[in-house]
């Protein structure tokens, strides 16, 4: 069962009017103007939702107060919620992992907590997992960063199609798109490729929240399959709103995304991991940095001039630690986002591979064709084989984004 839209804005109004962090640090600063959190406005109604159950959360570093403490130590320290269970998605949930992996099952040195590793699990599996922790209500409150094929949100699918296996309820505290919401951009998946970076066909930028998605994978992919689900929006929140404005600290949500800045070209550089180009892992800048061994300052020149909207490229040399062309120098090219409201990561992305396959002969793609499961379908591989040029490639997308967008806009909460 899914609130409505009107009963989601009634709340988030009500719990605006709080606009207190529950159990604040004394001497914590107080930013009148700044986004409320889920779960800060879960705290200030004295944990309500939860009362009277046996409570799971699925959460990782990102899970934090606005005073940078983490939810399940707060949670683990108030009388008022029987916290019996935590859940680690990729990374795990303190974070140690590297992309593709996960930290195991353990108990949490902090609280004593077990912990449960929810990646990679689906269906059956999962909901056994959910069982076995004895949870009546699974809380997911997790950072995401705007990107299709950032896996969190295919987390959150997976736990609301085995909660509903499982009997139990689904409550999404939601935090900011990072990169802001006012539009969805980029190819959506098709099913024949689907996979754990994309379930449903979504935009590749899909513009929404997290609250947002599960509302909508709940009204749109999985009906009468889903959870009970309740959703806890923010207060404070505009679409326009970049996280630099949101007043809230910044806790990478995986390793390889160490801030806001990377995040927002993330949607569009990581399709490099489709490539036989190093995305800038091992760097200090990943997602930002781009190349190879071999690769020179025709690149750079290339992708300036295509004219982007709000992006300049220059030439740049790295090292990476790890990972693709690991211990090597590699020539390539440093993305710089100088207008954020204008650029596009998506068509940047797109960009970038047009003019690495026509600059420089060594490029190719991952022979797993991964490329195909980031962009959602065969298609712009394909095209970008082909010769063409971004406006073609952008063009062969419009379509599915418009209906994409139509049936988004359905489920978004905020202005």
């Amino acid at each position: 069962m899914t609130l409505s839209r009107r009963g989601l804005l009634g709340l988030a109004g009500t719990a605006g009017a709080a606009g207190a962090v529950g159990a604040g640090r004394p001497g914590a600063p107080r930013r009148p103007d700044r986004v409320r959190t889920g779960f800060e406005r879960l705290a200030a109604d004295g944990y309500a939702e939860l009362a009277g159950q046996r409570i799971g959360v699925l959460t990782n570093p990102t899970g934090i107060t606005a005073d940078a403490r983490h939810l399940v130590d707060v949670l683990h320290a108030d009388e008022r919620v029987d916290l019996v269970a935590v859940f680690g998605p990729e990374h795990g949930f303190r974070g140690t992992a590297q992309a593709g992996g996960s930290e195991g099952a353990g108990r949490d040195p902090a609280t004593g907590l077990p912990v449960y590793d929810a990646y990679g699990k689906s269906g059956r599996e999962l909901a056994d997992l959910f069982t076995a922790a004895g949870i009546d209500t699974l809380v997911f409150d997790v950072q995401d960063v705007g990107a299709r094929f950032y896996t969190y949100v295919w987390t959150l699918y997976d736990c609301m199609r085995a909660a509903a296996l499982s009997g139990t309820e689904v409550v999404v505290l939601d935090r900011p798109n990072p990169v802001g919401g006012l539009r969805a951009a980029g190819p959506v998946l098709e099913r024949p490729y689907a996979s754990p970076v994309g379930r449903e066909p979504i935009a590749l930028a899909h513009g929404m929240t997290v609250a947002e998605l599960a509302l909508l994978f709940g009204g749109e992919f999985l009906g009468r399959a889903g959870p009970r689900l309740r959703t806890v929006p923010m207060a404070g929140w505009r679409r326009g709103s970049f996280f630099g404005e949101t007043g809230l600290p910044w806790v990478p949500p995986s390793p390889n995304v160490p801030t806001p800045d990377t995040a927002l070209a993330y949607a569009g550089t990581c399709l490099f991991e489709g490539t036989t180009l190093s995305e800038g892992r091992g760097t200090t800048t990943p997602f930002e940095l781009l190349g190879a061994e071999g690769v020179d300052r025709r690149w750079a020149e290339a992708a300036n001039g295509l004219g982007l909207a709000g992006v300049w490229f220059r030439e740049a040399w790295f090292t990476p630690s790890f990972s693709k062309h690991a211990g090597k120098v590699c020539g390539g090219l440093r993305l710089i986002v100088h207008d954020r409201e204008a650029f596009d990561p998506v068509r940047a992305g797109i960009g970038l591979l047009v003019t690495a396959r026509r600059s420089w002969s060594g490029f190719g793609w991952r022979p797993d064709r991964w490329i195909d499961r980031l962009t959602g379908s065969d298609r712009v591989r394909r095209l970008v084989d082909a010769g063409a040029g971004v406006e073609e490639v952008a063009g062969d997308w419009a379509a599915g984004l418009a209906r994409f967008a139509a049936v988004r806009e359905r489920y978004l909460l905020y202005p």
